[in-house]
């Protein structure tokens, strides 16, 4: 449960005569038609007016009348925050207070409590619509509004570090609609708020940890890390250790989670971005995607041969030698899946100029790996069309280096000869124990046991 900021009082005012918000409103309206300037500050029926609006009708079960009203407040309350550009003191702390009581509230239990991960990456697997977002979307709109025009040194005392962790708790809202308002909050602040960078990024940084390493659900990790993904676009080169250190402690783990595939093209953007940035951590990023490699999602093993094809595109190329055989090693076994979508995409590799580039960097112990993942393809794999393609490459290579395409099809020949012999001779020694045993029990008279009575 979010911690919810306490309402300040308001001002007391002795003299104030009885009148409802409507007809402030209209004399609002009446004294803009006379004035044909625009104040800068409110005026002080305008504050009583803003001050008024601190109940929120939050039942749905509620008659439509409070609600329609409450939605004509807030939507007269944003319309003439647009038309000011600085709020008084007395008023913004009023105002940030009825915002944080209303916006930090208890989110309801997840609707869905299993962890899902065969979504496809434009389908959201957590989608629960609130009831109350034609409330929230105004609250939101007032908010970013303010975060917008009010000054940050200003804002400073109401934007603090318990409003911005309960603003991030928000984030673990079913509802994507105010999942991405969020976004466009947080980063706005982000961008503002200067001061709070550091803090911001640290306060993420811990959702992501609480992610990986202990509950593996939270709804909004993908919008976090498109704000990761604009931040990281703005960090300058050489890149400092903190920034390394999250690529390495977050971003690559995140690769293991079950939920990957929700926010994998935000997480690959992230991640090719520090690669584009500095291309010696390539090999740090291919290496850590192969250790959190998926054994039973398929879907998974798409998305990540996708990712490391275009991650190779940006490594630098001194790392092509380490890197060929492990990459060519997993490659080849993905297109020895049986699964014929995975083995699909991994032949489609090899059309990559890139890939064959680093795979010709070590081409002596690739190629035996390669050729006899190849082989095995086109003698078992059930696939017409993985057939097909596994043909293809096989011409591709075998043009590539015709001499070392043909020495490793002998030596595979070779070792199956071997293996063939090593066969008859384990079949043999067991037919000569089977032999023995049975002359042994031939020979050997029978035992009878005595039993008394």
């Amino acid at each position: 449960m979010a911690a919810q900021r306490n309402t300040l009082p308001l001002p007391a005012s002795p003299r104030r005569k009885s009148t409802t918000l409507l007809h402030l409103f209209e004399l609002d309206s009446k004294n803009k038609s006379k004035s044909p300037k625009i104040s800068l500050y409110l005026s002080n029926s305008e504050n009583e007016e803003l001050l008024s609006i601190i109940t929120y009708f939050t039942s749905p079960l509620e008659s439509p009348s409070p609600q329609d009203l409450k939605r004509l407040k807030l939507t007269q309350l944003l319309s003439i925050i647009k038309l000011k550009k600085t709020l008084h003191d007395q008023t913004l702390a009023p105002l940030m207070s009825m915002l944080s009581t209303n916006l930090f509230r208890p989110l309801p239990p997840p609707s869905n409590t299993s962890i899902t991960s065969d979504f496809p990456d434009d389908e959201d697997p957590v989608s629960n619509f609130s009831p109350k977002w034609s409330h929230l979307q105004i609250l939101y709109d007032i908010l970013l509004r303010v975060v917008a025009t009010t000054d940050p040194e200003t804002l400073k005392e109401h934007v603090d570090h318990p409003f911005l962790l309960n603003l991030l708790s928000l984030f673990q809202s079913e509802d994507p609609r105010e999942r991405d308002i969020l976004k466009n909050l947080y980063h706005r602040i982000y961008l503002r708020f200067t001061f709070y960078r550091s803090f911001m990024r640290k306060s993420m940084n811990d959702v992501f940890l609480h992610y990986i390493f202990d509950t593996d659900r939270h709804c909004g990790i993908a919008e976090l890390l498109e704000i990761w993904g604009t931040i990281i676009n703005g960090f300058t080169v050489p890149l400092k250790d903190e920034h390394k250190l999250f690529l390495m402690r977050v971003l690559i783990p995140l690769h293991k989670t079950k939920g990957m595939l929700a926010y994998h093209r935000q997480l690959a953007y992230c991640v090719s971005q520090f690669v584009q940035k500095e291309p010696m951590l390539g090999g740090t990023v291919v290496r850590g995607i192969l250790r959190y490699w998926p054994i039973t999602s398929c879907q998974k093993e798409i998305l990540l041969i996708g990712e490391l094809e275009e991650l190779v595109e940006n490594i630098d190329p001194d790392q092509y030698r380490k890197l060929a055989l492990p990459l060519c090693s997993r490659i080849t076994k993905c297109l020895n899946s049986w699964n014929s979508q995975v083995a699909e995409r991994a032949l489609y590799v090899w059309n990559n100029e890139h890939f064959v580039k680093m795979a010709s960097a070590a081409i002596e112990e690739v190629f035996p790996v390669v050729v006899e993942g190849m082989e095995k393809n086109l003698k078992w794999h059930w696939s017409k069309s993985v057939g097909q393609l596994t043909e293809n490459v096989k011409v591709m290579l075998e043009e590539m280096h015709p001499f070392l395409y043909s020495k490793c099809l002998e030596e595979i020949d070779l070792r199956e000869y071997k293996a063939r012999l090593e066969e008859v001779k384990r079949k043999e020694k067991w037919e000569r124990i089977e032999m023995a045993a049975a002359r042994k029990q031939f020979l050997q008279p029978p035992h009878y046991i005595c039993v008394s009575h």
